[in-house]
């Protein structure tokens, strides 16, 4: 792993973050926001709105990193369903409605519909969490009494098996067919934002984004220490230290007492992961290095394709046009698209 070529001295580091989705990406800037999908025609289409913000609110330590949690994992989960949404409509597999969306939507409309299987995607995703890496492991931890009743080397024990079950599962899914596609179009999205952010500045005009290429972007690596990977690292290595203090209570008030815990881990993950990304001291590096560890599995080397779907997403957050839908044809140059407006 050179470090040399993820922390890049003379980069400019941006706010600039996205998520590997169906066959695409989404890039979220200050102010819009890009979904970018190839279907299979070998078109790219694009969808573009107003990125959502929450005033003062972001300006406080911590709290701002409870919100960023939030947001992106009700938002996150709503992107990928748009992304598979989109793919839907070129299958040749016609999709049946269960009875129960059929009855929900006559009811509350399709717009009600649409919010309640996000919800209900991300409260079931949240309740596997909690019981896979936060219940299971106290739980399994507490057998160690039996070895030895030494308060730190339990909390050790259960913060370990924390981290490996986290690191079991990610290794499980990455065998995933579909899984393997999405963590190259990961591994894309990491190329085109260290490609950006080391983009000749021009005075006053920022970065030239004709210079943002597949050429440019197939030099960088696919790692990048401001990762949403790299951030849950950080939250299962600050929650280990965070238990050590608490001691070894009994199971009910274990549980209460991590659950309640689990917003203050998020926040101080969250500043440490900013500090990260804007910092490449020897401290920065050292405590980065499980996320970036964690990146070779969660990442993988794209094809020129996947490249051209991230840079379209750049392209499209750092544009001036309102937010609309357009698809940009498989083949015209991708520096000069044809553009439809949808």
């Amino acid at each position: 792993m050179d470090l040399k070529k993820i922390f890049i001295k003379d980069a400019c580091p941006t706010k600039m973050g996205g998520q590997a989705v169906m066959e695409g990406i989404m890039m979220k800037g200050e102010s819009k926001t890009a979904l970018a999908v190839r279907i299979p025609n070998g078109n790219i289409e694009l969808e573009t709105t107003k990125t959502k913000t929450y005033g003062k609110w972001m300006n406080i330590p911590i709290l701002r990193g409870v919100i960023a949690f939030i947001d992106a994992l009700v938002f996150g989960t709503k992107t990928l369903m748009n992304s598979a949404d989109i793919l839907s409509e070129y299958d040749d597999e016609e999709y049946e409605p269960s009875k129960f969306e059929v009855w929900f939507e006559s009811k509350f409309g399709s717009e009600a519909l649409w919010k309640f299987l996000i919800w209900f995607s991300v409260i079931i995703a949240l309740a596997f969490s909690i019981g896979v890496f936060i219940l299971l492991p106290t739980w399994v931890a507490s057998l160690a009494k039996f070895v030895s009743t030494n308060v730190i080397w339990i909390n050790l024990v259960e913060g370990l098996l924390r981290i490996a079950l986290f690191i079991g599962y990610i290794w499980a899914v990455s065998f995933m067919p579909d899984m393997k596609r999405v963590f190259r179009f990961h591994g894309a999205e990491h190329k085109t934002i260290h490609a950006f952010e080391n983009l000749p500045q021009t005075a006053g005009a920022g970065p030239d984004l004709k210079d943002l290429t597949v050429e440019a972007c197939r030099q960088y690596p696919t790692l990048h220490p401001r990762c949403g990977t790299s951030f849950l690292m950080f939250v299962f290595i600050i929650a280990l230290l965070c238990h050590v203090l608490l001691g070894w209570p009994v199971l009910w008030i274990r549980i209460v007492t991590r659950l309640l815990l689990l917003p203050v881990i998020a926040g101080l993950s969250y500043e440490l992961l900013r500090w990260a990304g804007r910092s490449d001291n020897w401290i920065v590096k050292i405590l980065s290095m499980p996320g970036l560890w964690l990146q070779k599995i969660t990442t993988a080397e794209p094809d020129d394709e996947m490249l051209e779907v991230a840079i379209e997403a750049v392209k499209a957050v750092c544009d001036d046009t309102p937010p609309r839908k357009y698809t940009i044809a498989k083949d015209m140059r991708y520096e000069y698209p044809h553009v439809w407006d949808l």
